[in-house]
């Protein structure tokens, strides 16, 4: 108990002095405490042990971006504030099978699913999982590969990595997380001529075609290299919460 109230006392004093805009150390214990290597995560453990997560939050609520940081730092910010929330989302309704057992029972695209319950309270506003999402990393910055770093805490979804986003190494961190996604075997099934690929693909093929098409996005950092005349096709989305108990 006494390393935790240092490790929470030093981030809070160092945001207090302005000697970094947010910390995001917390965070990364969070996630190196809580998540194996597969991306799995003991929730359980972090419901019961939450005030490391609580605290980074209360970071992130008190500290809101504005035009003095730099945009990897704003978006270093946000993509965290994603994976957080969504966290404290999970814990906050732990034990579920998957994301989309929160909030009403028949469930309304855009009006109330999970992704539409306000509940995150930053500066004087309040947002939902969809404005981080759709209103803020999707409009504001021009960077497909945030659909590799937000995590929907479900099987099909990004893994999510030990490490928080820092603003010095996003570009390597967002291409890390591309690579891995696209060349793991439970979320695409890369081949030449005949790939199945992530439904995120389909469901946001704008975002990934802005500068070249999709085939040419994905060889990007995929081991196996499609055809440009390949068929593809966009794999089932698999919903079941990304927990550790259920999935080792």
């Amino acid at each position: 108990m006494k390393n935790l109230s240092c490790s929470i006392l030093i981030a809070l004093s160092l945001q207090a002095t302005g000697q970094v805009k947010v910390s995001h150390k917390l965070f990364a214990e969070v996630l190196q405490e809580h998540v194996d290597e597969k991306g799995w995560v003991n929730y359980a453990a972090l419901k019961s042990n939450r005030l490391k997560l609580d605290s980074y939050l209360n970071i992130l609520k008190k500290n809101h971006p504005n035009d003095s940081w730099s945009k990897n730092e704003q978006l270093a910010y946000w993509i965290n504030a994603y994976n957080a929330f969504t966290l404290q989302l999970i814990i906050e309704n732990y034990p579920v099978e998957t994301i989309k057992d929160i909030g009403s029972w028949i469930q309304i695209p855009f009006v109330n699913t999970p992704w539409d319950i306000s509940f995150i309270e930053i500066g004087d506003r309040t947002y939902d999982l969809n404005n981080i999402e759709h209103d803020i990393l999707r409009e504001e910055f021009d960077e497909p590969r945030i659909h590799f770093a937000i995590v929907c805490a479900s099987y099909s979804c990004p893994r999510l990595t030990r490490e928080a986003y820092t603003a010095d190494k996003i570009d390597e961190q967002l291409k890390a997380a591309a690579i891995d996604f696209l060349n793991d075997p439970r979320k695409n099934k890369i081949d030449a001529n005949n790939p199945e690929v992530s439904k995120i693909f389909s469901w946001f093929g704008g975002d990934f075609k802005k500068q070249t098409s999709l085939t040419e996005f994905i060889n990007q950092y995929s081991k196996v290299q499609i055809e440009r005349d390949a068929d593809m096709a966009f794999m089932d989305y698999d919903w079941r919460l990304n927990d550790q108990k259920t999935l080792n």
